[in-house]
């Protein structure tokens, strides 16, 4: 009977932990706050890479674009493309976003690999008509500049710089996206 007991406590703490955990892949990084009045329907449509930081997932791509479009579920279908120079091959990857609380609130998850989710934070937004996104992932792990147009006027690039040297990022590990070839 108590090795019983102790089998369904620890189970009950995995559960708990696996909790703790994937919430923490969904979370907003410390100190900042994703942006508010979020209007889905302007976001919609493809956004270019324009800057990241390295992760596994995105390595060696250029010509990198997201596009977002309504799912029947009421969720976001996400489409990553980009160019594998090495391999001189177009890689996408289809995923599906959900709001993490409302919809006017600038906080999804994102999955692309089945019941896991990651944080996609908007922290910078322009308000007027959605030419430039700074996103987050749960950390300052992650960082991208995306923009409707290959190449952002520099008093804009220079604006988001500042704004997540501000928030804490190492705006010296960007990684600059080349957009040279036809989508």
């Amino acid at each position: 009977m108590i090795a019983r007991k102790v089998t369904i406590k620890l189970r009950y703490l995995g559960i708990a932990f696996a909790a703790m955990v994937l919430q923490g892949c969904t979370s907003v990084p410390e100190g900042l706050d994703p942006v508010t009045n979020f209007d889905v329907q302007k976001y919609l449509g493809t956004w270019y890479e324009i800057a990241r930081f390295d992760h596994s997932f995105e390595r060696g791509l250029n010509n990198v674009t997201a596009t977002y479009a309504l799912r029947e579920d009421g969720g976001i279908a996400v489409l990553n493309r980009g160019y594998n120079t090495a391999e001189q091959e177009w890689e996408q990857a289809e995923g599906k976003a959900y709001f993490v609380n409302e919809p006017t609130t600038g906080h999804l998850k994102v999955s692309f690999f089945g019941p896991f989710y990651a944080s996609y934070v908007v922290i910078a937004l322009d308000d007027e008509d959605y030419q430039y996104s700074l996103v987050t992932g749960p950390d300052r792990d992650y960082l991208w500049i995306l923009a409707r147009q290959p190449n952002v006027p520099q008093q804009t690039l220079d604006a988001l710089l500042d704004f997540a040297q501000q928030s804490g990022y190492d705006t010296e590990k960007f990684i600059w996206v080349e957009h040279t070839q036809e989508r």
